[in-house]
């Protein structure tokens, strides 16, 4: 079941946050198949909000939507304050948009594509060009701006597309996938632009592959599967959704490992690894009463880990039955939080 937790704005004393966007019973088919089957959507205003999701889920059809770029089947919404069906130029003065595509015209300069996105805006050309070199500026573009864009990484592509998003002064911005198959130090910057967004009063709708991502950046995240939303919440809601924590002792000494899988006879053995696994939610607590059972008991072993559920394991249980190779990209790292020896 979703989380039912009133949502409130990270940055304002636990109090409902004026919505950027609120939406429901949000549908779309395409001929016989459903991609969206009736998603309610609340997302404070200058928060971040990441949709997780296979891919295939539906999570670009939910931009498109909310973007005025298709229209729904069914269901009704509001962004910045618009009815999505009654004002879609309303809607569209007030959001820019970065797909999962770069938008940016390699066979012009970086300023060029920014002049352009000026003039679509209908800015005036002294303002247009007062606009132009500040983004470029403060996304570290200055310096290659007079360079064709096709010469850029794919990071200053990904920079210079979120700029040119920018240019019109969006209140919210739908981010589809931003940081997708970019390298890791490229990644971290743009999540340093995301949090400066977001800083300065912005509300950002994230779509993103990455588990990692939506943990570091989003204020709520939800998660969709089979059109429908499968759980939504904080990071930390969303993690204790799922049970499987648990501390895992192992030992390089067969006698004392035998010694403590005796006397813990509720933990899980394994005989070749010599380790045991014993349920735990990680809290100082239980860790603290663990710790002076093995002292009490004379027990030593030689490495501790603890185990917590993070949103891999959050999103894995919610979209069980999902092909593999549709799950989002998962770090290939143990799953731990710490390890003692």
């Amino acid at each position: 079941m979703p989380s039912t937790v009133m949502p409130t704005s990270s940055r304002g004393g636990g109090r409902p946050a004026p919505a950027a966007v609120h939406a429901v019973g949000l549908r779309k088919s395409y001929g016989d198949k459903t991609v969206l089957d009736g998603i309610d959507l609340h997302i404070p205003a200058g928060t971040v909000f990441a949709l997780l999701g296979p891919n295939g889920a539906g999570k670009t059809t939910a931009v498109k939507i909310l973007s005025t770029l298709i229209t729904a089947d069914g269901g009704r919404a509001q962004v910045a304050g618009h009815d999505l069906a009654a004002a879609p130029d309303g809607v569209r003065a007030a959001i820019g948009v970065t797909g999962q595509f770069s938008a940016v015209d390699g066979l012009i300069t970086g300023e060029e594509n920014m002049r352009l996105m000026a003039d679509l805006h209908h800015l005036p050309a002294r303002e247009g060009r007062r606009v132009t070199a500040e983004l470029l500026e403060r996304f570290d573009l200055a310096d290659v701006a007079d360079r064709p864009a096709q010469s850029y990484s794919g990071g200053m592509k990904r920079r210079l597309d979120i700029a040119m998003t920018l240019v019109g002064d969006p209140r919210i911005i739908f981010l589809d996938e931003p940081t997708t198959g970019l390298d890791p130090r490229s990644r971290h910057t743009m999540w340093q632009i995301i949090r400066e967004l977001v800083t300065g009063g912005v509300t950002v709708f994230l779509t993103t592959q990455y588990l990692e991502e939506a943990d570091e950046l989003a204020d709520r995240i939800a998660v969709l599967h089979d059109g429908r939303i499968a759980a939504e919440g904080t990071a930390g809601e969303l993690k204790r959704l799922i049970p499987g924590g648990h501390v895992r002792l192992r030992f390089f000494d067969p006698a004392a490992y035998r010694s403590a899988a005796a006397a813990l006879r509720g933990a899980t053995r394994d005989d070749e690894e010599l380790a045991l696994q014993i349920p735990s939610d990680g809290s100082q607590r239980e860790l603290r009463s663990l710790l002076d059972w093995l002292d009490s008991a004379g027990v030593e072993a030689d490495e501790l880990t603890v185990h917590t559920p993070d949103l891999d394991d959050v999103f894995f249980a919610l979209t069980a039955g999902t092909d593999q190779p549709n799950q989002p990209n998962r770090p290939n790292r143990p799953n731990q939080k710490g390890t003692a020896r």
